[in-house]
């Protein structure tokens, strides 16, 4: 064909812009297809020692991955590239791990966050997202739980649909991972139980969100459910997400590990098995002609798969990006406006032994900017931490440490740079300076994504890969770990900051107690033990590429304290689900986070929603519209009450008392900006799908009435309220 005349993917793109059936022209393409053309869309394109060692030797995902591309007649394929902090190909701007970015509240940002990443990758060659991570962490320890949004489904569903409406105008968006990951380490064993009510009330509504939204496709999970693994589960493609549902767009599989049987995985929906050519490759074609594998359906994965790539090429994008929009000025700044929004400040206090602390004293945040000197303390101080080294690493050219941060903000002040933990040196430098500063949490090492150790030695996992020749390394045969990841990190063993990180904070505020702890993490850390010691604590997060900069930003007062809490965090680990890390079968139900707090009477530490400004605000009044269509809207009256401009979330709470549910759901949120002093009228969007029980018949309201609540935070005092009737 020559370079003038149109493929005829082209061609049926070109008919589809035009007006043109899409699915009379995916018809037409498919039946251009030969016998091993529609086998080779269903799997990927690189032969899998080759892709393994290319995966070793040059690193994760560094182009994209290619899959299902047909080049006679000219069909791309899904060309992937991972996330979600960014742009895992190449070398991309990292912008916050997700979960800081759920602490932001803020759908806005995240769809500009999406614009940002789907132009990077686009950039670079991919046209596949892999980043859109939805899991609800039933525990805090989940080593991944910086890839995902918050504890609660509304956040999920809201800011996963924001990320999926700015990654579609360069790229097809894929949430994952479907259904119910959230353990790490024992991800290729567990077989996780939960009961239809479970499924649908808790751990799917976000992912039946994203499917409303029109999500190209959804990565299964590793894990089993109720018995059958998510890469060939029935229960989870068919009956959910396509009968109940009506999804048509693609299911593709978690990579290498992600089904354990070729022909099942076809007949019960699994369109695409990710990344190389593996088991379909190998046994597909014995299963279709032996008649346990259907030629029908591989049509209808077939269908799904040029259908969902002619839609998107057929979508009208965004203007093709060049390559200098990669790490971009612009992107690197909206990566510093991500991480400032992100940080939430826990704790605030006048400084103790002050000569001028009183009940009005002000507290020891924002910094004055004329600071003469500063200790900046801490093995996390000066590292470039932007998260796990597994799947979801981004490559920054270039990453602003805490340290680096607060030296360019104060180039007149002393910065006294403590980088380890010698307790003696730590409170010298803290006693000798004004303010310290002191940088602790969790690196790679010590959660993030996990292949490697006992996990990778089950001889089911070795069945699933091909025979391997004479010129494929013995080595990587035997074990094929520490490619999406290593045998580091995983599922956290403790909740708890480092002994050794405790023990630095103690010696610096007992030598300066105007001390501020910096806390770099992704889930809940328990802090009983030393936060009460403290005047101020700031959970920073990862915050990408631009971290420091923004923390900076943050505690000298740039820009207000914004960030609350997308999950709740308990006094002990006693007031948690039962976490095994290692376990090989799991129950969940419908019991975690601030839900189960409120159910057992347990008081949070820092409940879900929760973070400081350095203003004041004040709610006076709420209204509540009538339910339509299973939403409806509040008007909430809202007062700057302080002395410099802040920013505010507004978050709807439903209360109900049923037997058997939670006490106090989230309904919906709204960010707010005011000046000193100015009052506004703000609405706020509510969902009653987290008010409704899933029952044989289908969903019906948990109770006839709700009382709505407009406040800061779950079980907010100040919170105002109003009646609304659900049948």
């Amino acid at each position: 064909m020559s370079e003038s005349t149109p493929s005829p993917f082209e061609q049926a793109v070109a008919g589809v812009v035009a007006g043109a059936d899409l699915a009379a022209e995916t018809e037409a393409l498919l039946g251009l297809l030969t016998p091993d053309e529609k086998l080779a869309l269903l799997d990927g394109d690189q032969e899998f020692w080759a892709g393994m060692t290319e995966m070793r030797d040059v690193g994760y995902n560094t182009t994209p991955i290619v899959m299902g591309a047909i080049d006679r007649l000219g069909i791309p394929g899904l060309r992937f590239s991972d996330g979600p902090r960014g742009a895992v190909i190449g070398h991309s701007t990292a912008f916050p791990v997700s979960m800081a970015r759920g602490a932001t509240w803020n759908v806005e940002l995240e769809e500009r966050i999406g614009r940002a990443i789907g132009a990077e990758i686009r950039a670079q060659g991919a046209n596949f997202f892999g980043g859109i991570c939805i899991n609800l962490p039933r525990h805090p320890a989940w080593g991944r739980i910086q890839e995902t949004y918050g504890e609660d489904p509304v956040i999920l569903g809201r800011l996963g649909a924001a990320l999926l409406r700015g990654i579609q105008r360069h790229a097809m968006g894929v949430a994952k991972h479907y259904a119910l990951n959230s353990m790490e380490n024992a991800r290729f064993s567990v077989d996780v139980t939960a009961s239809d009510e479970t499924l649908h009330e808790v751990y799917l509504p976000h992912f039946r969100r994203l499917v409303e939204e029109g999500v190209d496709a959804l990565m299964t999970a590793y894990n089993s459910v109720n018995g059958e693994w998510a890469g060939q589960s029935a229960q989870l493609q068919q009956r959910i997400l396509r009968d109940e549902w009506g999804f048509t767009g693609l299911t593709v599989s978690d990579f290498i590990w992600g089904l354990r049987d070729a022909a099942l995985s076809l007949t019960n929906g699994l369109d695409v098995e990710e990344p190389f050519a593996q088991q379909r490759a190998a046994r597909l074609r014995t299963a279709l002609d032996s008649g346990h594998a259907s030629w029908a359906d591989v049509d209808r994965s077939a269908r799904r798969i040029l259908a969902t790539q002619l839609a998107y090429h057929a979508r009208p994008l965004d203007d093709e990006p060049s390559a200098d929009v990669v790490f971009s000025a612009e992107h690197r700044a909206l990566a510093r406006e991500a991480a400032a929004e992100a940080m939430v400040l826990l704790k605030n206090d006048p400084v103790a032994g002050d000569a001028d602390a009183s009940a009005d004293a002000a507290p020891l945040l924002p910094l004055p900017r004329d600071l003469a000197s500063v200790a900046v303390i801490g093995r996390l101080a000066d590292l470039g931490n932007t998260g796990d080294h597994g799947s979801s690493d981004v490559r920054s050219p270039s990453v602003v440490t805490p340290l680096a941060g607060l030296r360019a903000a104060l180039p007149d002040a002393v910065i006294t740079d403590v980088a380890f933990t010698d307790l003696d040196s730590a409170a010298q430098a803290a006693e000798d300076a004004e303010v310290a500063v002191v940088v602790v949490g969790y690196t790679a090492e010590d959660e993030g994504e996990y292949v490697g150790g006992e996990s990778m030695n089950d001889p089911a996992l070795f069945a699933l890969y091909p025979p391997a020749g004479p010129e494929v390394d013995p080595a990587l045969v035997a074990n094929p770990s520490g490619l999406m990841g290593g045998e580091i990190g995983g599922d956290r063993s403790s909740l708890r900051l480092l002994g050794g990180d405790v023990e630095l904070i103690r010696a610096v505020v007992a030598a300066n107690p105007r001390t501020v702890v910096v806390l770099v993490a992704a889930g809940a850390v328990i802090t009983e033990e030393w936060r009460h010691d403290v005047p101020a604590v700031v959970l920073a997060w990862y915050s990408g590429s631009e971290g420091g900069h923004a923390l900076a930003d943050v505690l000298l007062g740039a820009v207000d304290a914004t960030g609350r809490l997308p999950y709740s965090v308990p006094t002990t680990e006693e007031h948690l689900p039962f976490f095994d890390k290692n376990a090989t079968a799991i129950t969940y139900d419908r019991w975690h986070g601030q839900r189960l707090l409120d159910r057992d009477g347990n008081a949070a530490a820092f409940p879900l929603g929760f973070g400081l400004s350095y203003t004041s605000f004040a709610l006076s009044g709420v209204t509540v519209g009538a339910v339509a269509d299973e939403s409806f809207e509040a008007s909430v009256t809202i007062t700057n009450t302080g002395d410099r401009r802040g920013r505010h979330v507004v978050q709807l709470y439903g209360v109900t008392d049923a037997a058997d549910f939670p006490h106090r759901v989230l309904l919906g949120f709204t960010p707010v900006w005011l000046e000193p002093g100015e009052t506004a009228t703000v609405t706020v969007q509510g969902s009653t799908r987290p008010l409704q029980r899933w029952t044989s018949g289908g969903w019906q309201p948990a109770a006839d009435a709700a009382l709505i609540e407009a406040s800061a935070f779950s079980g907010d005092p100040a919170a105002v309220s109003a009646p609304l009737a659900l049948t």
